[in-house]
C-alpha cells in the first residue's frame, strides 16, 4: 500500500520548477514568501543555474534530494546544489504551509566572496549529508526573521541591497548549521531509482556537449540500454510518473540545452547543430523552428536585442 500511494503521489508531480525561471535570465536572487507564492508539487530533473535556500516553517510533504527521501513533518531548511535532482510532493493539499525560498545564480556568489567562503565552509550545498537541517524553535524564528529582512531590502530597492542580502544568507547559513540537527534519510523506491538514474543519464550527456564532443544519445533505446532497462518498461516509469514519456524528455531537454547554447556561445549555427547531433544546420533548424516557434538565429537576435 505504502509503495502504491508514492507512485500515485509521484504521478501528479509535473516536470517543472516551483516558478518558471529560464537559466539565461539576468536576475541575480530573488526571494519567495511560500504562502503567497505556494510551494507546489514538482519535479526538477536538469540542471539549474542557481542554487536555492528552501526554508518550510510550517507544513509537510515528502521531499527527495538525488536518491535519498525525507518525510518532512517540522521545521526545516534545505540547501538545494544547483546540479542536484529534486522533487517535492505536498502532504498537506489544504495547507501549502508556511516559510520562503531563496534563489541566487551562481554568479552571485562568485559576485561575494565573503559569501562563498561561507558556503565553501560548512559545505552545506555539495555535502548531501549536511544540506537537509531539521530546526528548533529559536532557528526558526531567527532564520524567519532573517527572510523578512530580505523581502524588506528587495521592497524597498535600496542601494546596497544585494550586498544587505549576502550578509542575511550567510546569517541563515550560520543560524542553520550552529545547532544543526541532520534528519535521517530514507531510500527511495526502486521505481523512482530508475527514474532518478534516467535524468542523471539525461543530464550528464546534455550538460557535456560541444562541437568536438556532440551528443551521443537522442533514442530511447539508447538511454535504456545504457541503464540495463528495456526500452518499454523506461517509457512505462516516465509515463505513469512524469506524464511524458521518455523522448519527450530528450527533446525537452534538448531544447533547453539548444537554447543555452545559442545564447551562451558565440557558436555558429553549424557549430550549435554539429553539437546536438545535427549534421545539417537545415534539419537542426528546423526541429528548433517546430518546437520553439522561431529559428534559432531569430532566436539569438531577440535575445541580443533585448539586453
Amino acid at each position: 500500500m505504502k509503495n502504491q500511494q508514492d507512485i500515485q503521489q509521484l504521478k501528479d508531480i509535473p516536470t517543472e520548477l516551483p516558478i518558471s525561471l529560464d537559466y539565461y535570465e539576468t536576475w541575480n536572487i530573488r526571494v519567495v514568501n511560500r504562502q503567497k507564492v505556494p510551494c507546489h508539487n514538482y519535479l526538477s530533473p536538469n540542471r539549474r543555474d542557481f542554487y536555492k535556500i528552501l526554508f518550510i516553517s510550517s507544513g509537510q510533504g515528502i521531499f527527495t534530494h538525488g536518491m535519498n527521501r525525507y518525510e518532512i513533518n517540522e521545521p526545516t531548511i534545505l540547501f538545494l546544489h544547483p546540479n542536484e535532482i529534486i522533487s517535492w510532493q505536498n502532504l498537506s493539499p489544504e495547507n501549502d504551509g508556511a516559510g520562503h525560498y531563496c534563489l541566487f545564480k551562481k554568479r552571485y556568489i562568485e559576485k561575494h566572496p565573503a559569501l562563498k567562503a561561507a558556503v565553501d565552509k560548512y559545505e552545506i550545498f555539495n555535502n548531501p549529508n549536511k544540506s537537509i537541517i531539521k530546526l528548533d524553535d529559536a532557528s526558526t524564528q531567527a532564520i524567519d526573521s532573517l527572510f523578512n529582512q530580505m523581502h524588506g531590502q528587495i521592497k524597498e530597492k535600496e542601494a546596497y541591497a544585494e550586498d544587505t542580502l549576502q550578509v542575511l544568507l550567510q546569517l541563515i547559513i550560520i543560524d542553520s548549521i550552529k545547532n544543526a540537527t541532520f534528519p535521517e534519510a530514507n531510500a527511495v523506491t526502486d521505481d523512482y531509482g530508475h527514474i532518478h538514474h534516467f535524468f542523471a543519464l539525461l543530464e550528464n550527456e546534455m550538460s557535456e556537449v560541444n562541437y568536438s564532443n556532440p551528443l551521443r544519445m537522442r533514442t530511447a533505446q539508447e538511454f535504456a540500454d545504457n541503464l540495463n532497462l528495456h526500452p518499454n518498461y523506461l517509457n512505462s516509469l516516465l509515463k505513469k510518473y512524469t506524464g511524458d514519456n521518455v523522448s519527450a524528455h530528450i527533446k525537452k531537454r534538448l531544447i533547453e540545452e539548444c537554447k543555452a547554447l545559442l545564447l551562451q556561445t558565440q557558436w555558429s549555427l553549424q557549430q550549435v547543430a554539429y553539437a546536438v547531433g545535427y549534421a545539417e544546420q537545415p534539419n537542426f533548424s528546423a526541429f528548433f523552428k517546430k518546437n520553439v516557434g522561431i529559428t534559432p538565429g531569430e532566436f539569438r537576435k531577440s535575445y541580443a536585442f533585448a539586453g
